[in-house]
């Protein structure tokens, strides 16, 4: 079932999002659900069925952590994406972080680390 694969990816960044969406594509995921900003990425989390999700620490003036938060109180698995030096949270710190540049092996690693098999 497609939802049961669907992935959350909160991005600020339109290129860096479509790249991914391009990416998510040639693993044979589904198109994400996508936000740019933290009031977008809680209302998804709070409508739709989430597989998983891709958190930039970084999105414009605010920092991803209330989605962190948000996905963490539904039990959905996710792991933050940063361009680098970004301290995260000690609730989050066990959490998977994919630095920028994105490879697609890495991407790959971590969206099927959030389906179950």
């Amino acid at each position: 079932m497609p939802g049961d694969r669907r992935i959350l990816l909160v991005e600020d960044d339109v290129l860096i999002g479509m790249m991914l969406v391009d990416m998510f594509d040639a693993l044979g995921f589904p198109e994400p659900a996508q936000a740019t900003s933290n009031e977008e990425a809680l209302a998804i989390i709070g409508t739709e069925p989430i597989a998983g999700a891709l958190v930039d620490i970084n999105l414009g003036d605010e920092k991803g952590w209330p989605v962190a938060d948000a996905l963490a109180e539904h039990g959905i698995p996710f792991a933050f994406t940063t361009g680098g030096g970004d301290a995260i949270p000690s609730a989050h710190a066990h959490r998977k972080l994919v630095t920028k540049p994105f490879r697609i092996s890495e991407i790959e690693t971590v969206l099927n680390e959030f389906i179950p098999e």
